[in-house]
């Protein structure tokens, strides 16, 4: 799935740990980027679908949403899951392959 004006990497963050945190700000500060990074983000993948906003029922604040996956969200969280583990695994074996050169050098 492409996003606009953001890396795929990006939109994986954020569907990784959306379900973990309250709100955009702890969102964004266990993630790294600023609050406004975050709600681009967000509201691109609300319009893309992939996210439902409900208000907190009892919350003071009204202006307080908590973020769910839909359906589709989950489906593209799995495909973004199942291409970064295939990266991390690649990036591994190129490693392994590294050091074992890097050990025959030094014998």
């Amino acid at each position: 799935m492409n996003y606009p004006n953001f890396p795929e990497s990006e939109a994986f963050s954020i569907l990784r740990n959306i379900e973990s945190y309250g709100t955009q700000k702890s969102l964004a500060d266990s993630i790294g980027y600023s609050v406004g990074k975050v709600n681009y983000i967000l509201k691109a993948l609300k319009d893309k679908g992939l996210l439902k906003c409900e208000n907190f029922i009892n919350s003071k604040n009204k202006k307080g949403y908590r973020y769910l996956l839909t359906e589709e969200g989950f489906k593209q969280k799995l495909a973004l899951t199942e291409k970064f583990v295939q990266t991390k695994k690649k990036e591994y074996e190129e490693l392994q392959r590294e050091l074992e050169q890097m050990r025959r050098k030094n014998d």
